[in-house]
């Protein structure tokens, strides 16, 4: 990759990796407001070493070796770090395994989003799939069935990779549901006995569920691991850096969860057209998220414009 090919995929992953842990900024802000001031200082200090180094560090290998088992940790650690062409060969033989998973829990997050997440509607299909909620597990149901029928005629391990992918979103997706009964429990007073070390590893464990999305979208950015942490590490400075100061600000932006969305649910796509053999350039991925982030930044923009002006007028009356 020449150098704009890696400035444009870095900024690509920072830029998705921001978005997409907004709604963890949020739990990690509504929580620390709960802690005394040297558990925040240890938690957004020691905590976005722990956020960068060893979650977002650990994941993308522990997905590798994944796909490659007969390398072990040792040697998936070796073979992402490796420029040995037959080090990179296998690595990429496997890649259609890792695609395929990686595309279908990117696909089933975007549906689970459309069916059944509360949401501001950005678009006007949104409304109308919020009420067909009950139509979400046929879907996604569906469609795994057909990817993995046409993934068996081309390698029986992408098959299997695609049903890996569904099994690790409802993992996630269980650990996340649990997370936001534990975070409703501490704003309400419920778990007021809880003290600052139960709730800074509560913190830790939900940062580590939240970049699950952000580890898996980041392969179909690149298959390189080191751009990967470069870009998910900065990611995640930026998210520690609006928990501190703008996340009211940020929560004012109400469509950005909707272009985080959307740009999972091409990334996903691409994944998957990858796995399957299509070629998709490496610029379409970040030049897609940025696309789709930057619309619905605008429309969220505009939105606060439009609140502004109806107060004034309000006052004015």
């Amino acid at each position: 990759m020449d150098l704009f090919a890696i400035l444009l995929t870095v900024s690509g992953l920072v830029l998705f990796e921001s978005i997409t842990s907004i709604d963890n900024a949020v739990i990690n802000a509504e929580v620390l407001n709960k802690m005394s001031k040297q558990a925040r200082r240890w938690f957004l200090t020691f905590g976005l070493v722990i956020a960068v180094f060893v979650v977002r560090g650990v994941l993308p290998l522990l997905i590798v070796w994944a796909a490659n088992p007969a390398l072990g940790p040792d040697g998936a650690f070796f073979a992402t770090m490796s420029s040995d062409p037959a080090v990179s060969s296998a690595v990429e033989q496997s890649a259609p395994i890792l695609l395929a998973g990686g595309g279908v829990f990117l696909i089933f997050l975007f549906f689970h989003w459309l069916f059944l997440e509360p949401k501001s509607f950005g678009l006007h299909p949104e409304k109308f799939f919020q009420k067909q909620g009950v139509w979400f597990y046929a879907v996604v149901s569906i469609l795994l069935m057909l990817i993995v029928w046409f993934a068996m005629e081309k390698n029986a391990m992408m098959a299997f990779g695609a049903v890996v992918g569904s099994t690790a979103f409802f993992i996630t997706h269980g650990f996340k549901q649990n997370a936001e009964q534990h975070e409703a429990q501490l704003l309400e007073g419920g778990s007021s006995s809880m003290g600052d070390l139960s709730k800074i590893l509560y913190l830790e464990v939900i940062d580590s569920t939240f970049s699950v999305d952000g580890v898996v979208g980041a392969f179909a950015f690149t298959m390189s691991v080191p751009l990967i942490l470069l870009g998910n590490g900065l990611g995640a400075v930026v998210v520690r850096e609006l928990t501190i100061r703008n996340i009211e600000n940020v929560k004012k932006y109400i469509y950005l969860k909707n272009g985080a969305m959307y740009s999972i649910l091409i990334l996903g796509i691409i994944m998957l057209a990858d796995a399957f053999g299509a070629h998709i350039p490496a610029y379409v991925s970040p030049i897609a998220t940025f696309a789709c982030i930057g619309y619905f930044f605008w429309k969220s923009h505009e939105h606060i414009k439009a609140e502004a002006q109806a107060k004034k007028s309000q006052s004015a009356a």
